[in-house]
């Protein structure tokens, strides 16, 4: 069973809830909730006259399975009702996602592939049904032989490429910027069996931050956790906006205790 929490902006705050079970000898099920709250917002009419305060919140429903194909490829699917709550008015949404894993153990290699939000508005804000957010990711992870390092790198947004998709103050972005804005980098640490220390960088949103005007650890992240017996405890540190940074709280309990 697994809990996050995020703080994010002034009033805005993020957790979930997961749990997962083994099935049989090569698949796994879970099932997970996840919520956004916005906090509370001025509510104005269309001339712009304040009629109160309102709420905003998204919440996410999803279960999931995976399973073993073979002695190196895993794949899974899991299927997400997408509720977004904004003042008297809400929508509805069904989406699933789907990846794909090669691993190779003895070299520590590993190759995934994923389809985010394959799906639809079943309930609109209003008369308009909006396109859900499609992402389409392909990242390796590497270790470093014997050292207890490894590196990742992920492509994201894999469908967008269009100049008007990226925040910049200038009229045009480059070929190059706008690849290097699809590359998200990752080394991961273990100076312990039970320790680890991870960092981050998001090529896009650094480059968006400081477009902006904020380069203060635009687009770093941090984190370390440790790993006991049956719980992980981890605490994460990074900048998603101009306003102030975040810390996500993360823990995890194994009812099956280890071997």
């Amino acid at each position: 069973i697994g809990l996050n929490f995020m703080s994010y902006m002034k009033g805005c705050k993020t957790g979930s809830a997961s749990y997962a079970q083994i099935v049989g000898e090569y698949g796994t099920w879970g099932v997970n909730v996840m919520f956004q709250g916005y906090g509370k917002m001025t509510e104005t009419s269309a001339s712009g006259e304040i009629l109160g305060n309102m709420k905003a919140l998204d919440m996410v429903w999803s279960g999931s399975y995976s399973h073993a194909l073979s002695e190196r490829w895993v794949g899974g699917v899991s299927g997400k009702i997408i509720y977004s709550h904004l003042g008297e008015f809400s929508s509805c949404a069904l989406a699933v996602d789907l990846g794909l894993n090669y691993f190779i153990e003895e070299k520590d290699f590993s190759l995934s592939a994923v389809a985010r939000n394959l799906g639809g508005q079943v309930k609109a804000f209003g008369d308009h049904h909006e396109k859900l957010p499609f992402d389409l990711e392909v990242g390796f992870t590497k270790g470093l032989g014997h050292a207890p390092i490894s590196i990742s790198l992920t492509l994201v947004d894999l469908t967008r490429w269009s100049n008007d998709y990226f925040y910049s103050t200038a009229k045009k972005i480059g070929k190059g910027r706008i690849l290097t804005n699809h590359f998200n980098l990752g080394v991961d640490i273990k100076p312990a069996s039970m320790l680890y220390i991870s960092a981050g960088y998001n090529f896009r949103r650094a480059y968006e931050m400081k477009a902006a005007g904020s380069s203060h650890a635009a687009g770093l992240s941090f984190g370390a956790g440790v790993n006991l017996n049956r719980i992980k405890l981890g605490l994460a540190y990074a900048k998603y906006h101009t306003g102030a940074p975040t810390l996500a709280l993360s823990l995890a309990y194994n009812f099956q205790k280890k071997q």
